[in-house]
């Protein structure tokens, strides 16, 4: 009996609990829902092209201001409810600490007050009232030597006659002496009066004013360095600094981001290895991320032609790290509803069929 269990039942068993595995295999198990993708992936818009990866920026490109001048920041002038507001060009964002600097500005221009009012006082250079007395002076020794003349004449005639002695002619004759050289000292200290300044003085003097008028123009300069304002019209993209901190030249963050948010514009990555069968005049489209199905029309601008090391990598197997792409620059001539300055697009340029293909020159001029 235990061999005919063995022999039939057994085998027949097994079949059995196979069949039925395989039934409920195939129809038992539940089945699941077809899951659609959360974000279609990127596709190409044309028949012929090749991709690229863009990223959005200001028409003048995104300016990252920093200051020259290091310090601590006094004053922020702008804030964030400016953000996306339209300024203009030499409009005050932040102010570096100046305070120093405007007393060393006041001790500047008081040395320059001071030497434009030397400079003024040998301009001005004989006074009125030093003329009258310096003419008196004169007529005084004009009046004193043509006295003593007439002493020292009549005396030579009497010394003749042996009226006088001697030493009385000779008395008269040096104080005649004297009182001529004393007219002669007055009236040279008059005409040098009235000459007025040395010219020589005169020049000392000017410079020295030219040189105090410099340096109150360098402190000036030094003082409107640590006022940043903005270099370009613009819009304020980004504001990352505050009252209090510290900020020097070498900071590596931008400390305000400005933006020309008129018309925007691509920066698109074109992979060395497509860069043969890049053309400038195949046409162009963006892809926004997220948004596959909205497509931006682009228009050529210009191409750097320096190919330059790949910084963003979109993490395919194939993609080498020491990939190098050159970068062309698009506008876009769409609507710009939900696209921002720093968002990423997958951009699609048209190329002609490989029978005849047009590589890019950088050294032919674009029409």
């Amino acid at each position: 009996m235990f061999k005919t269990v063995r022999t039939f039942f057994l085998p027949t068993l097994a079949v059995c609990l196979f069949a039925f595995s395989i039934y409920h295999l195939m129809f038992a198990a539940e089945k699941l829902p077809k899951v659609s993708p959360l974000v279609e992936p990127p596709r190409q818009s044309f028949r012929s092209g090749i991709s690229a990866t863009g990223l959005v920026e200001a028409r003048a490109e995104n300016i990252s201001l920093g200051t020259a001048v290091a310090g601590v920041v006094l004053e922020v002038c702008v804030t964030n409810d400016q953000l996306g507001q339209r300024i203009t060009k030499g409009t005050p964002l932040f102010r570096v600490d100046d305070r120093h600097l405007r007393a060393q500005l006041r001790t500047l221009q008081a040395n320059l007050k001071l030497a434009e009012t030397q400079l003024e006082r040998l301009e001005q250079m004989p006074r009125p009232e030093e003329i009258p007395p310096s003419e008196a002076k004169v007529k005084i020794a004009e009046a004193n030597r043509t006295r003593l003349k007439d002493v020292y004449e009549r005396n030579e005639q009497l010394v003749g006659k042996r009226i006088i002695s001697e030493e009385d002619y000779t008395s008269s004759r040096f104080t005649f002496l004297a009182a001529d050289q004393q007219w002669q000292q007055a009236v040279a200290e008059d005409q040098l009066l009235k000459a007025g300044s040395w010219k020589p003085d005169l020049t000392v003097s000017q410079a020295s004013a030219e040189a105090a008028r410099a340096s109150v123009a360098n402190m000036e300069t030094e003082i409107e360095r640590c006022l940043v304002r903005a270099p370009v019209d613009g819009q304020i993209l980004k504001i990352d600094v505050r009252p209090g901190e510290y900020v020097n030249a070498a900071a590596s963050k931008a400390l305000i981001l400005l933006g020309d948010l008129d018309r925007l514009r691509v920066r698109a990555d074109i992979d060395e290895q497509d860069i043969p069968r890049f053309q400038t005049t195949g046409r162009a489209m963006a892809r926004l991320r997220g948004a596959a199905d909205k497509e931006l029309k682009l228009v050529f601008v210009r191409v750097e032609p320096y190919v330059i090391p790949k910084k963003a990598f979109t993490g395919d197997n194939t993609e080498r790290i020491d990939t190098r792409v050159l970068q062309v620059l698009y506008e876009i001539d769409s609507e710009q509803s939900g696209v921002f300055v720093g968002q990423q697009v997958d951009v699609s340029i048209e190329i002609e069929s490989p029978s005849s293909p047009e590589p890019f020159d950088p050294s032919r001029p674009v029409e």
